[in-house]
């Protein structure tokens, strides 16, 4: 099998933020969306003193991926798990904490470029769009059961596309003729259904419905939701978890996810800090961080990247101070 190769978005900034965190003997990073391998495989080249864990839910990315790091030995270890069961898989391998955890959401290279797995709309393929595809319901079983309703919530809340309504209202016309299995029939339905003006801006006008069908299908979001916050429990002090999200509905959840876990939870008019009511965690980018023009130029899947970092700098678990609230 050859592993294809493509370039991992803001791959040195990311390695420079996970470094400081795996510079002992024996740390540990986690890779939640091993993918291909490029940002795991730096690492493995940077951080000569950590172990890698890489988790995929994609069987096909995990072989892939453990060709292309099999020279590193056993300093890799690839896991097909979701990435919220993180707390789980470093429990099966006896591992009491992570020392970094990295995320690169949403779908990645290799799926798009494989034309069976339905992801893109560049041309026609089964509608199936599973990150994992052994499993779950696919796009087109969705699209053939849904309800108008439901539909109309996927497009509007996954994909912000202003015509949800109208497009769930098609589907559901369409599909008591003709079941949808092939993604041609989609996107002539969706070139039918958003009107002209509109198709001429805002890129391609299935963009948006593939993606939110997609998160959809993968359950993206209530995943990440519980992700993030289970990726700051098991980081040790001094770890760190790095995040590249590319769809602003998940930038929000990582924004926030940070905030409360960075917040400083005394009362803002207090002329001090008490001893223990320090966060826990520390923010370790200013926002969100982007790309710059050369790496969009040089790989334009960087153009919508947000890259966030916190840092644990005291224990999970500690006693408060008497009279002093979390």
């Amino acid at each position: 099998m050859t592993t294809p190769r493509h370039a991992p978005v803001l791959l040195d900034r990311v390695v420079a933020l996970l470094a400081p965190a795996l510079e002992a003997p024996g740390s540990v990073y986690v890779d939640c969306t091993l993918g291909l391998g490029g940002h795991s495989e730096a690492v493995l080249e940077r951080c000569p003193q950590a172990r890698v864990i890489g988790i995929d839910r994609d069987p096909d990315a995990l072989a892939m991926s453990t060709e292309r790091l099999a020279a590193h030995g056993d300093r890799f270890t690839a896991v097909h798990a979701v990435y919220d069961e993180l707390p789980e898989v470093l429990g099966s391998l006896g591992l009491p904490h992570a020392d970094a955890v990295f995320f690169d959401l949403g779908v990645s290279s290799m799926q798009l470029d494989v034309r069976d797995r339905g992801f893109a709309y560049a041309e026609d393929a089964p509608l199936d769009m599973r990150m994992d595809p052994t499993t779950g319901q696919t796009a087109a079983e969705l699209l053939n059961t849904a309800t108008a309703q439901e539909l109309t919530r996927i497009l509007r809340e996954y994909g912000e596309e202003k015509f949800a309504s109208r497009i769930a209202r098609e589907v559901v016309r369409r599909r008591e003729t003709t079941p949808f299995t092939t993604s041609a029939g989609l996107v002539e339905l969706l070139y039918a259904s958003i009107p002209a003006p509109a198709r001429r801006t805002g890129g391609h006008p299935a963009k948006r419905t593939f993606q939110a069908l997609r998160m959809a299908v993968n359950d993206e979001l209530a995943v990440l939701r519980r992700a993030i916050p289970a990726s700051i429990e098991v980081i040790g002090v001094g770890g760190r978890v790095v995040v590249e999200s590319y769809h602003s509905l998940e930038d929000r959840l990582v924004k926030r996810a940070f905030a409360d876990a960075t917040r400083l939870d005394v009362p803002h008019d207090l002329p001090f800090v008490p001893e223990g009511a320090e966060p826990a965690l520390r923010l370790v980018t200013r926002g969100a961080e982007r790309a710059d023009e050369h790496e969009i130029a040089e790989n334009p899947r960087a153009a919508s990247v947000r890259l966030r970092a916190v840092e644990r700098v005291l224990p999970a678990s500690r006693t408060l101070p008497p009279g002093v609230v979390r």
